[in-house]
């Protein structure tokens, strides 16, 4: 039997992420704090035979779908979601699934699994990587935690919005919130890595869009280096993540750290730089933008 998947969150990313499942043949019931990201979606599917309906709040959601995707900008809106007034946990149907695609904290996870178990239902931490490209050309890489019959079970669906052959099951519930911690982490190094890069080669006369040409072609390559640092090349940092959002992730990464005895001495910095540029006013750009932060401390 078909799956009625319910949708809540239709921001950035989560709107094209709808729009991708309803291309791909499913019906969604969606639900937005603002009502225009809604009809955006249900006129998405009104030519075909799949679509979507609106739904009043979570809990209206909950009644009507079998599997529930939540995308929402950090730990305390998915708990609002969950467990608050009109809340999914409050009308879920026993057996449903929730899925979790927001990037929160790992402990709070295990928290609202354990919640969702005691009605009956299950949910499974979903996190993303691919940013708004990724969420509009249904490339994104999902890493997954929690049961793992329930991923087997929602696979088709998750394959609607991201690359096959990165759809990971990481292991239990929190797992796949860690992994999207350490892809930050990861991210964050390669980031500053290439602003430093780039701040050197122009303080030393030299043009770092040809620097950029000949590192892609060595061992210095990465996905990094040819998204956003042709994003630091032609000044664009039009949000396609935002920073403010990745100052959120640093967070969870520093507290993750410190809860499991771990020393991430380029995070604390990396931290540091983003806190910079949000201080200024840059909290709204992409977190490309980090590197005009090391590029005015170079003063080039």
């Amino acid at each position: 039997m078909a799956e009625t998947i319910g949708f809540v969150g239709l921001g950035v990313m989560g709107k094209p992420m709808a729009k991708n499942l309803i291309k791909a043949g499913h019906q969604l019931v969606v639900h937005n704090r603002s009502r225009g990201a809604v009809d955006d979606v249900i006129a998405a599917g009104a030519a075909g035979a799949a679509g979507a309906t609106a739904a009043p709040s979570p809990a209206a959601v909950a009644r009507q779908a079998t599997v529930i995707i939540t995308m929402l900008p950090d730990t305390a809106d998915v708990d609002l979601v969950l467990n608050g007034p009109d809340g999914i946990l409050s009308a879920i149907q026993r057996g449903a699934v929730v899925i979790d695609m927001s990037s929160i904290s790992p402990v709070a996870t295990k928290r609202f699994a354990a919640l969702a178990a005691e009605k009956g239902a299950t949910l499974l931490d979903a996190p993303v990587s691919g940013g708004e490209i990724g969420a509009i050309n249904a490339s994104l890489s999902i890493m997954v935690g929690g049961d793992e019959a329930a991923f087997n079970r929602v696979r088709p669906i998750l394959e609607g919005m991201g690359n096959s052959e990165r759809i990971v099951y990481i292991g239990e519930s929190g797992a796949g919130q860690v992994c999207k911690i350490c892809n930050q982490v990861a991210i964050g190094g390669a980031l500053a890595g290439v602003s430093e890069a780039f701040a050197l080669a122009k303080k030393a006369g030299v043009d770092a869009s040809r620097v950029r040409q000949a590192l892609l072609g060595g061992f210095a390559a990465s996905r990094v280096l040819e998204v956003h640092g042709e994003r630091m090349l032609n000044n664009n940092y039009k949000p396609g993540f935002r920073t403010k959002l990745y100052q959120k992730d640093l967070r969870l990464a520093n507290e993750a750290a410190a809860a499991n005895g771990v020393a991430m001495p380029n995070t604390a910095i990396v931290t540091q730089i983003v806190n910079a540029l949000v201080a200024s006013g840059g909290g709204d750009l992409d977190y490309a933008a980090i590197g005009t932060v090391l590029f005015g401390l170079a003063k080039t």
